[in-house]
């Protein structure tokens, strides 16, 4: 059988920036860092948003929800009305919607219109990623796409270590709807460094959307989503309820419990930076090695919830192992997607989202199970574990028919 290639390690000549590479991935990594503080900003500042709008914790909740609604619907939905546009315009309607949706978060009054205005806030999230990673991967060479997406998607975990915390800080203080101000004003302000400092490209105004959802039919862009929405969920079974844990089973004092959190966002900062460089040197390593590192890491879960040192090494462990598989997955996409490329990488961050739902649903299943704590862990590692079967079969189908990916070394 003759084995055919994927295109040429070598790709297009990088595109250049108005003011430098470095100024872009900049501007990109902080418009990561802004959404990523969007998302989370809500779970440290839950009480005060529920007391502002006299709700209760559980139907505070709902915003939550309204939100990653609004990003599992939107990526899809967002990048095929937006196949016409280049990235770099594509991009900036993002931005902008996302700005406007954060104002209405301030603006609205009632419970009900606030979690529209989170809904349509959440609409062009997983685009806004998606698009984000192409572009900074179009401004290296081939070999160096998967530092470029590590870069950008850092400020994800950026967000968890920095955002989050000053929001819930500026919550506590002025109220949750100075926090979201916040957030849209630095939603405005990257779409300004969008318009200087990212390159324009070419846009295809032939372009379809039914082509765009047509090239996605592909087997390993479909493998590769699902790996993301089964092997990002154990991070989420563990860190929805790690508040509870710490509180609970290992006792800490109230101020540590902030601490573990950084941890957390430094584990996430870690593995973004440790995925990427592994992406340029051996992709399948670096997924392969984050599914089951974390499937480890998870396993320990259990047997160190009653050692407050133990516990921080392994809550820096998991996220550093779980978050080096994004700088994979998304590069992976660039690799099989085709035509619908934009799609493909906006759609990772919905099935992010989806693993988010599934790993919280499964954490509350087991706890209201009377299974335990420790059953977080277990529980996180089968779902990683999953995820890395499902990469796996991925392999042996490329294998199978013959098709093979090379890629150029790093000198």
């Amino acid at each position: 059988m003759t084995t055919q290639t994927l295109p040429s390690p070598a790709g297009p000549a990088p595109m250049a920036s108005p003011a430098g590479r470095g100024a872009a991935l900049l501007v990109l990594t902080f418009g990561a860092f802004v959404v990523g503080t969007g998302e989370f900003a809500i779970m440290g500042m839950l009480p005060e948003f529920a007391a502002s709008l006299h709700l209760s914790t559980a139907d505070a909740g709902h915003a939550i929800t309204a939100y990653a609604l609004g990003v599992v619907v939107g990526a899809p939905l967002i990048t095929i009305l937006g196949a016409r546009l280049s990235r770099r315009e594509l991009l900036l309607v993002l931005l902008l919607v996302f700005g406007l949706g954060n104002l209405l978060s301030v603006a609205m009054p009632t419970p009900g219109l606030v979690e529209v205005a989170r809904f349509m806030t959440g609409l062009p999230h997983g685009a806004i990623f998606g698009v984000s990673a192409l572009v900074a991967a179009s401004m290296v060479e081939r070999t160096r796409r998967g530092w470029a997406v590590g870069r950008v998607l850092s400020g994800i975990a950026i967000s968890t270590l920095v955002g989050a915390p000053f929001s819930t800080f500026a919550a506590n203080h002025f109220g949750w709807r100075v926090a979201y101000l916040i957030i849209a004003l630095f939603g405005f302000l990257t779409f300004a460094g969008v318009w200087r400092f990212i390159p324009a490209d070419t846009p295809n105004r032939t372009n379809s959307p039914l082509r765009e959802v047509t090239a996605l039919c592909n087997a390993q862009v479909l493998l590769t989503l699902l790996s993301a929405a089964i092997g990002f969920g154990g991070m989420f079974a563990i860190y929805t309820y790690l508040t509870s844990v710490l509180q609970n089973v290992t006792h800490v004092p109230e101020w540590q419990v902030m601490l573990y959190m950084v941890v957390w966002g430094v584990g996430m900062l870690a593995g973004a930076n440790i995925g990427a460089w592994l992406v340029d040197r051996n992709i399948n390593l670096a997924a392969i090695f984050a599914l089951a590192g974390s499937a480890l890491a998870m396993l320990v879960f259990a047997g160190v919830l009653q050692s407050s040192v133990g516990l921080m090494l392994d809550v820096f462990l998991i996220p550093a192992c779980v978050n080096a598989l994004g700088p994979a997955l998304q590069t992976r996409l660039m690799d099989f997607a085709g035509d619908a490329q934009t799609l493909a990488a906006s759609l990772n961050h919905s099935a992010f989202n989806i693993a988010n739902a599934l790993g919280a649903s499964l954490g509350s299943v087991l706890l209201g199970q009377q299974f335990g704590y420790g059953a977080l862990g277990i529980g996180g590692a089968l779902l990683s574990i999953g995820g890395l079967l499902v990469y796996l079969l991925a392999l042996f189908m490329l294998k199978k028919s013959g098709v093979a990916e090379e890629r150029q070394p790093i000198i």
